[in-house]
C-alpha cells in the first residue's frame, strides 16, 4: 500500500528488475511481464501517475535499471476489481438450476484483470445472476469452470452453485469431458490427423505467450489431438480435440509444430507464411485477416456429466460468421484457381 500525499493508493503490481536487466522502456518491460494488457494501457496508467519506480511517478519511456523497484498503484484495492454486474447481452446456450452454458463472442474477456476492469464475461454473468448466492458470495471468479482467450469465440461452462463447480471442476480435472475446438492454421499436413505431446510453461523471454518444452520439469502436460477437415493448399481448417486444457494450448501446441493458427498476433500467425508472392495473393490473404481479425479458433463443443443429475451432456455451436466467412473465401479462392 501506498501514499503519495494526495489519497492512498494500493499496490496492484510489484516487480524487483533482474540485476542483469539492460536499459529497457518500462512500458515495453511491463507489457512483457503482465497478461492480457496492450501497451497503450499501460501508457495511460504512466500518463495518470500510477506507475511508480522506487516509490517516484514515471512517464512510459523510462529507462528501467538492475534492481528498480516497480509498482502499479490505483485507488482500489485490488479485489475490488472483481465482479461488478453489468447488463451486458450474454448468448445463453443452456441454463438450469445447477449451470449455464454461454456462447462468448471474440473479443470478450472472461474474468476482470489487469487493463480489464469492466466489460467482461464474468461482470455479465454477475448481473444475469444477481440472486444467485455463488455470485453473491466473496469468490473472486465464482462459478467459472475453464476459460477461453480474449480473441477465441465459443462454448464456455458456467456453475451456478457450489455443488456444481465441484463437481465439474473435477470432470475437467479427470479429463472426463469432451471440448472439440475449430481452427484454421497456416500450412498444409501429410497426414489426416495427429497427436501433439508437449509440456506448456509460460515463455522465458516473454511471459505473454506459452511455449512448448517437449523435454524436462518446465510447464505442465498438454496433449492436443488433431484431425484435417479441409485443406486449402497454404492453409488448413482442422478440428482439435483437447485431453488437456492448459492456457493458449491450442495455440502454443500448433506453433510448435510449425501450423500457427491464422492471424494468431502473439504467435506469429498474422504474417503470411505459405503461399505465392504474387501480389494478388498477399492481397487476398490481406483481405482474409481484415474478414478475421483475431486468431482462427472457435471452442465450438462440449461434453460433461450433469453434476445433479448424472445425464450425460453434449453441446454444439455454429462457427462465428467472422470464421465462416474466412473459411468461405479459402474455399472459394481454392476452388477458383
Amino acid at each position: 500500500m501506498q501514499d503519495t500525499g494526495e489519497n492512498q493508493l494500493f499496490e496492484h503490481f510489484k516487480y524487483i528488475v533482474d540485476k542483469g536487466q539492460s536499459p529497457l522502456r518500462i512500458d515495453k518491460y511491463l507489457f512483457n511481464k503482465i497478461e492480457n494488457i496492450s501497451r497503450h494501457r499501460i501508457q495511460e496508467s504512466a500518463k495518470t501517475r500510477n506507475i511508480l519506480v522506487n516509490e517516484k511517478a514515471v512517464k512510459s519511456n523510462y529507462k528501467v535499471r538492475p534492481d528498480d523497484v516497480i509498482s502499479i498503484v490505483f485507488e482500489y484495492p485490488p479485489r475490488e476489481i472483481k465482479i461488478v454486474a453489468e447488463n451486458i447481452p450474454l448468448d445463453i446456450v443452456y441454463e438450469d438450476d445447477e449451470l449455464l452454458l454461454v456462447n462468448k463472442p471474440a473479443g470478450m474477456v472472461v474474468h476482470p484483470s489487469f487493463g480489464h476492469y469492466s466489460g467482461t464475461l464474468l461482470n455479465a454473468l454477475a448481473y444475469h445472476l444477481r440472486d444467485n448466492e455463488l455470485f453473491k458470495s466473496d469468490e473472486e471468479r465464482p462459478g467459472l469452470i475453464h476459460r477461453i482467450d480474449k480473441n477465441t469465440s465459443g462454448i464456455l461452462l458456467v456453475a451456478k452453485t457450489e455443488n456444481a463447480k465441484v463437481n465439474l471442476s473435477k470432470q475437467f480435472f479427470d479429463r472426463t469431458t469432451e471440448r472439440k475446438y475449430i481452427a484454421l492454421v497456416w500450412g498444409n499436413f501429410d497426414e489426416n490427423e495427429g497427436t501433439i505431446t508437449g509440456n506448456i510453461g509460460r515463455c522465458l523471454k516473454n511471459r505473454k505467450v506459452m511455449s512448448v518444452f517437449p523435454e524436462g520439469d518446465l510447464g505442465k502436460h498438454a496433449i492436443t489431438h488433431y484431425k484435417v477437415i479441409e485443406r486449402y493448399g497454404y492453409v488448413t481448417q482442422i478440428e482439435c480435440k483437447l485431453e488437456t486444457g492448459r492456457t493458449h494450448q491450442i495455440r502454443a501446441h500448433m506453433k510448435y509444430i510449425s501450423h500457427p493458427l491464422f492471424n494468431d498476433e502473439e504467435y506469429g500467425g498474422d504474417k503470411i507464411l505459405k503461399g505465392t508472392t504474387f501480389t494478388k495473393y498477399k492481397q487476398f490473404v490481406q483481405n482474409c485477416f481484415s474478414v478475421l481479425p483475431r486468431q482462427a479458433l472457435h471452442a465450438k463443443s462440449l461434453g460433461f456429466t450433469h453434476p445433479k443429475t448424472g445425464e450425460k451432456m453434449f453441446f454444439d455451436s455454429d462457427l462465428p460468421q467472422d470464421m465462416a466467412a474466412a473459411f468461405e473465401k479459402w474455399h472459394n479462392y481454392v476452388q477458383s484457381r
